[in-house]
């Protein structure tokens, strides 16, 4: 029989794979989706803004007052609003529904973590263990059930796209213009583009809208509420707002968090390209749209099976050996993706780098989420918060660009960003391998038990004493 913990963390996972089958398959599509004057790819970029900007002031303020529950479900309904937006994509629809993921997104990743890392502090202390095996079997697992809305989302986005009649071809001359070859290549041609019908694309929202919402429902009723308690003390005993607000940036003294931050950015950067640009460049280019779903099921589906198999090896080898196989894949591909030129006959290739991408992405989500948790246990909510802040920058910055520069120059880039985090992230492991981070037992439950039956034993003797 699974623990009340694991119980937890299996909801928790399900509950994000329900919501990111929808998110993460509008994300995939809206470089090639809504390409007219660059507004998926504007929207997108906008959302991770709103990110940042959250990160800044509202997880500590959401979490600390509300719990992690009720903050990932208010969180997720901002999300959800996202889906709405697409039904009728513009820029008066599309940018406000950005704007609110964007505030729920920070709140949503932090209260996830944050959840994690109690539920993984306190099975290891119930059971003997060491919190952080414990916390990095957790993110494991919820990454293999998380990163699998890949597989769903681009599945459903696949089947629907493809009852288009109106498919185009694509010439060789279009097919010059694909990956690296040519700098025109970020402006793929509109033949190749061509959107599907609005009936198709409606019914393809409508089911995510359905999904998002389910996802609330299991988290409101599932879900335990472990640090219920927490947060009605922190509302009895309030601190001073200004405390609360600053505590994202009161933990950038941290000299640890500052030297985790090119990780942290590359993270998003590595993310962006694949949706944005891998799919758009590469996929949507030569083969069409209506592959870009099963291509990134390709690369979901091995993003969800490694992040179950190193959340578990991490225990034998550690984290710095995966990292650095994560950042030789990386490596590895970016250098072919600078020679390949993609064409409709290599169709096998197209799925070959999603999933080497997806092996290392899941290194990179799982042991970076984990080393937050384990390093900053003490502030787990401003850490995480940061987690997020400077993640979005990532996908910001590259968002950002992403009109602007050839695909070689945006490859370059994330070589240097990969190439940088090589040399920071060493420096981290190191000083932890000479001071390593005490751990911190998080006994919620114990503590909960422990005051009933007080409570009970009370109760015991005033009744005792009435009858005497």
């Amino acid at each position: 029989m699974i623990s009340r913990n694991m119980k937890n963390v299996l909801v928790v996972s399900t509950g994000f794979l329900s919501l990111f089958t929808a998110y993460g398959g509008l994300q995939s599509l809206q470089s090639s989706l809504n390409a007219e004057q660059g507004m998926g790819v504007a929207s997108l970029s906008l959302i991770y803004a709103s990110i940042i900007i959250s990160s800044m002031f509202l997880p500590p303020i959401m979490i600390k007052n509300l719990g992690c529950k009720w903050t990932i479900v208010l969180s997720m309904a901002c999300y959800v609003s996202y889906s709405f937006g697409n039904l009728y994509p513009g820029w008066y629809t599309l940018i406000p529904t950005s704007i609110i993921l964007g505030l729920g997104g920070s709140p949503l990743w932090s209260a996830k973590c944050t959840y994690l890392s109690i539920a993984g502090n306190m099975q290891g202390a119930k059971d003997g263990e060491k919190g952080s095996d414990v916390i990095n079997l957790y993110f494991g697992i919820f990454f293999f059930i998380f990163q699998s809305s890949a597989v769903w989302g681009n599945l459903m986005s696949s089947l629907i796209f493809g009852q288009d009649h109106n498919i185009a071809n694509i010439t060789e001359e279009q097919l010059k213009t694909c990956g690296a070859a040519d700098c025109s290549g970020f402006n793929v041609s509109s033949s190749s583009n061509s959107r599907p019908a609005l009936s198709l694309v409606q019914t393809l929202v409508g089911c995510y809208i359905g999904v998002g919402v389910l996802a609330m429902v299991i988290i409101a009723v599932f879900l335990d509420n472990v640090d219920g308690e927490r947060a009605s003390q922190f509302r009895g005993n309030r601190e001073p707002f200004c405390h609360t607000f600053l505590a994202t940036f009161r933990l950038l003294k941290d000299r640890r968090l500052v030297i985790l931050i090119p990780l942290t950015m590359y993270s998003g950067f590595e993310q962006s390209f694949l949706s944005g640009e891998y799919t758009k460049n590469y996929v949507t280019c030569a083969l069409g749209i209506h592959f870009v779903g099963f291509v990134m099921m390709c690369f979901g589906a091995t993003n969800s099976i490694c992040s179950f198999l190193f959340g578990r090896l991490a225990k034998y080898t550690g984290r710095a050996p995966l990292v650095f196989l994560a950042a030789l894949t990386n490596f590895a591909c970016i250098i072919a993706l600078l020679y390949w030129r993609p064409h409709p006959d290599e169709k096998i290739i197209f799925f070959v780098f999603p999933a080497l991408w997806g092996l290392a992405d899941a290194i990179w989500q799982t042991q970076t989420n984990a080393i937050y948790g384990i390093l900053f246990a003490h502030d787990k909510e401003a850490a995480f918060a940061n987690y997020r802040m400077w993640e979005s920058l990532g996908f910001v910055i590259a968002f950002a660009y992403s009109s602007f520069l050839c695909l070689e120059h945006k490859l370059f880039i994330l070589l240097s960003v990969l190439l940088l985090t090589c040399i920071t992230y060493p420096i981290v492991e190191y000083g932890e391998y000479k001071n390593p981070t005490p751990p911190v037992e998080e006994l919620a439950y114990t503590e909960h038990s422990d005051k009933q039956t007080n409570r009970q034993t009370d109760q015991g003797k005033m009744v005792a004493e009435t009858k005497m």
